[in-house]
């Protein structure tokens, strides 16, 4: 009896085995499996903490002195912390940048923490950030720039030694690896050692990248490899924070080296790529990658951030955000009020699934069995997948909700084990019996996400158009994520019309114009209007789904510059000079480069005013130069006997490039004369973004 079951066992297990169909084959490049646990990171954090940071440069000469390096207050913990309430996953630090300066004890060059009065020489920023990382439970990566402007040797195989042996410390005493990030900036001016010249080199061949990757494969076999040309992860060939819709997963590698001229295709990548290289998003919170005082009023919006999350994760890329340190050694408290509000908008975008359990049929499945049947996109395992049969490239697969559900968020997935394929898909809903496309795409990948106005149906389809080969789709879910709400924009324009936004279209703004506190009940925007004369605007957003309501904006709005004529500048092109009263922000004007005279711009307001005070805007540009630290206000109402009617400083104003409001005695004038005593800066030049005036 005993041999019989064996033998009903026995054959049942091969009938089982021979009925048993195939997966589908896989279709070009696939990813490793340091690849695969790369993917599944989505979002981790840059820090760009380095003598660049006490310079208040972006790329250091290399000529700098460890001296300079002495944060007062560094952190590490406060880094790992902040990155994991974030939500990130991991955080990449600049063991060394261009300068050459290293940030641990290394035994290659005097150039580094073991020579800066920071802990009396005996620090290491690599040993406290790895073990601030592991309590905190995130990953840990590095940053070693190839290229080094103080080493001496740059430029010969010398220096290549040193380069490996940095390496190959940054591999052995700091536990595990995720990243190893290279630059594709190599080669040009620096100090080395004193020379104080520009040097070239061969960046394909001269670091000896095959070296180079051998070393990381075998001290840290689970660290993938970032540069242009991975060899495991690319640049996604912008620093704007944002991959192109179309985001294959796959280059054509071979064709790929540091400093590829062609980095515009890093963005898509290649359909027909000969090896798995996915996009890693790389941007700054703030305008720099190092932090600059004079950018505290410049860190990423809210409505900037979580654009960037869904033109990164949810085009099929890595989100590296980077984080500033200051110079106290911490990440100022304004990227963090700003990383946490991100954060609590994702959570609220993605908090609640709604497919699960929901009904689900495809056209085609491949096989009668569970193993890739259509229920399997939204079981919760990520293992699982539905597939097509091998000659079905198109097909679709429908969701059907038991009553109508409000969704504005799709989120796919492929199976990428076996490879990228979708090339075209459409998302359709069923609105009043009839199937009505809501959006299109093109590749998937890892993760695509779709952001759409809010539709309520009881059924949505995805109709997968086209496709390399048979379909191998591992996930999809839907949300419904509430209104983002911001506080308006207010915007202005010279003939006094006002405009206020939201990035959020279904939200709602309020105004009054006669000083009193917004609300829902206040006049409601819906088109620009316009303001004549001396008014105080105040302004709320208003969620119309929940009642939710911002904080107030209060812009106080002077006479309009319709009018308005300049009339004389000490230098610089007169063509120009709008750019100084074009109420933008974003434009200047500035006066010649190298006049050693006092620079002064005189304006017509076309009419007499009662002028109490004047604005001054600094120039908003990444690099500024000419900005009025000293200065003298005249008015006149004829343009021929002047009053100085103010002279004085703008505090800070170098650092905190925010408007500068300066009162004085209430006098009659026309004309008006803004004077730049005293720039910053090694130049004459004296710059304008706007000027303005105060009326009573």
């Amino acid at each position: 009896m005993k041999e019989l079951k064996l033998i009903v066992f026995s054959v049942l297990g091969l009938f089982i085995s021979c009925s048993k169909v195939e997966p589908p084959k896989p279709i070009g490049p696939l990813p490793s499996e340091r690849q695969l646990a790369w993917h599944e990171l989505d979002y981790y954090a840059f820090v760009h903490f380095n003598m660049n940071t006490f310079t208040n440069m972006e790329w250091g000469t290399g000529g700098e002195k460890p001296e300079q390096f002495n944060p007062s207050e560094l952190d590490t913990r406060q880094w790992a912390r902040v990155a994991k309430e974030a939500g990130m996953e991991g955080i990449i630090l600049t063991a060394k940048h261009h300068d050459g300066f290293c940030l641990w004890p290394t035994k290659t060059t005097e150039h580094s923490v073991k020579n800066s009065p920071w802990k009396e020489g005996k620090g290491d920023v690599l040993k406290d950030l790895s073990e601030a990382c592991k309590e905190y439970g995130l990953k840990f990566g590095i940053y070693l720039s190839p290229w080094d402007r103080n080493h001496e040797d740059y430029g010969k195989p010398e220096y290549v030694l040193d380069f490996h042996e940095q390496l190959r410390e940054l591999l052995t005493n700091y536990g595990d690896i995720f990243e190893v990030w290279f630059d594709g900036a190599n080669g040009g001016s620096g100090y080395y050692g004193g020379a104080n010249e520009t040097r070239k080199i061969d960046n394909k061949t001269y670091y000896e990248w095959e070296k180079t990757t051998a070393m990381i494969r075998e001290l840290q076999p689970n660290a993938v490899i970032f540069s242009d040309a991975g060899p495991d992860i690319r640049w996604v060939g912008t620093e704007e924070g944002w991959a192109n819709e179309t985001n294959w997963s796959i280059m054509r590698a071979d064709e790929v080296y540091p400093g590829w001229p062609r980095y515009v295709e890093l963005r898509s990548g290649h359909e027909d790529g000969t090896h798995w290289l996915p996009a890693e998003v790389n941007t700054s919170i703030r305008p720099g990658w190092y932090y600059h005082p004079a950018e505290d009023h410049q860190v990423k919006s809210l409505p900037r951030l979580v654009r960037t999350y869904y033109e990164s994760v949810g085009r099929n890329g890595n989100f590296l955000l980077n984080l500033p340190v200051d110079h106290r050694g911490l990440v100022h408290e304004t990227d963090v009020q700003q990383l946490m509000a991100l954060k609590q908008q994702i959570d609220k975008d993605f908090a609640k699934e709604l497919l699960v359990g929901v009904q689900v049929e495809a056209t085609d499945e491949r096989g009668a069995g569970p193993e890739y049947r259509a229920a399997n996109v939204n079981d919760g395992d990520s293992n699982t997948y539905w597939a097509t049969n091998d000659s079905i490239k198109k097909a679709s697969i429908t969701f059907s909700f038991d009553a109508p559900t409000e969704v504005n968020r799709i989120l796919l997935q492929e199976y990428i084990p076996l490879g990228q394929r979708v090339k075209n898909f459409i998302l359709l809903a069923e609105i009043d019996g009839k199937w009505k496309e809501i959006d299109g795409q093109t590749t998937i990948g890892y993760k695509r996400i779709l952001r759409f106005n809010t539709v309520k149906a009881a059924k949505f389809r995805i109709l997968f158009m086209d496709a390399k080969g048979p379909l191998a789709i591992s996930n999809i879910e839907m949300y419904r994520a509430p209104n983002l709400l911001t506080q308006p924009t207010v915007q202005r324009k010279k003939d006094g019309m006002v405009s206020l936004s939201v990035p959020d279209k279904n939200v709602a703004v309020h105004y009054t114009l006669d000083g009193s506190e917004p609300s829902k009940a206040s006049q409601k925007y819906t088109k620009p209007f316009l303001v004549d004369s001396p008014t105080t605007l105040k302004a709320i957003s208003v969620d119309p789904d929940d009642g939710r309501q911002t904080e107030t904006v209060l812009r106080k709005l002077d006479v309009p510059k319709k009018d308005w004529k300049i009339v004389d500048t000490s230098s610089g092109n007169l063509m120009d000079t709008d750019k100084l009263m074009d109420e933008d922000p974003n434009t200047y004007w500035a006066t010649d480069e190298g006049v050693n005279i006092i620079q002064e711009v005189i304006i017509d307001l076309g009419k007499t005013y009662t002028l109490s005070g004047f604005t001054y805007l600094p120039i908003q540009e990444r690099y500024p130069f000419g900005i009025i630290t000293n200065y003298e206000f005249y008015v006149s109402r004829n343009n021929k006997r002047w009053t100085r009617v103010i002279r004085g400083e703008f505090g800070n104003v170098v650092n905190n490039r925010i408007e500068q409001t300066v009162p004085f005695k209430a006098t009659k004038g026309r004309y008006i004369k803004l004077r730049g005593i005293k720039v910053a800066g090694k130049d004459y030049r004296t710059s304008f973004a706007e000027i303005g005036v105060i009326t009573e």
